[in-house]
């Protein structure tokens, strides 16, 4: 997600590109989404550390971005939801969750959901550069990976159009995606499950 006329991160119109590249060469559907909320992925591994190891987080303006996540189920969803639909090839459609929220209260919200107080405090001062290296030092995440998520927090990642809803609803049953709080449960839910499976596994 991401308007055009912003001025986006390079993370973000390489996507655009690769969007462009395929549209024109191949028979396309493009679906943009903002973090997709699932056990394993980059983004909601990011939130979910920062919640649960730091009591106190000094996060940058970033933290106020508002953005539009994405239940992985729902994702999935409308991946299968184009499949074989001409009239989705060529195009390209948002999606998002039930929510637009910002950054801080996706921590907020993760915070409850695994029973821990969490202090945010927002420091303007605190650069990309030194995000990146937080990111790096507290999440798994490796320090190039960490920086082109961090270059992108500033770009506001919002639905603005609905046209994938014609696809995948009707009058009768009209498509409705999670809250990102039920998004959240469901992933710390998965996460359990796959401990749990390890664990248990005979050796």
């Amino acid at each position: 997600l991401g308007e055009d006329g912003d001025d986006l991160s390079a993370h973000l119109r390489s996507r655009r590109e690769v969007e462009h590249i395929l549209c024109t060469s191949a028979p396309t559907t493009a679906l943009r989404a903002a973090i997709v909320v699932g056990d394993g992925g980059i983004s909601w591994e990011i939130l979910r550390q920062l919640v649960e190891r730091l009591p106190v987080m000094l996060t940058p303006r970033w933290v106020e971005t508002r953005t539009q996540p994405i239940a992985l189920g729902d994702a999935l969803t409308c991946l299968v939801g184009v499949l074989g639909r001409h009239e989705a090839i060529g195009r390209a459609y948002d999606i998002g969750g039930l929510d637009v929220t910002t950054y801080r209260d996706m921590l907020v919200t993760v915070a409850r959901l695994i029973g821990r107080r969490r202090l945010i405090v927002p420091v303007p001062l605190l650069t990309p550069r030194l995000s990146s290296h937080w990111l790096d030092l507290v999440t798994d995440v490796d320090l190039i990976t960490a920086r082109s998520l961090v270059d992108s927090l500033s770009n506001e990642v919002v639905v603005r159009e609905h046209h994938i809803e014609s696809i995948l609803g009707s009058s009768a049953e009209p498509y409705r995606p999670l809250a990102f709080s039920d998004a959240a449960a469901a992933a710390l839910a998965t996460r359990e499950r796959r401990l749990r499976s390890t664990t248990h596994a005979p050796a």
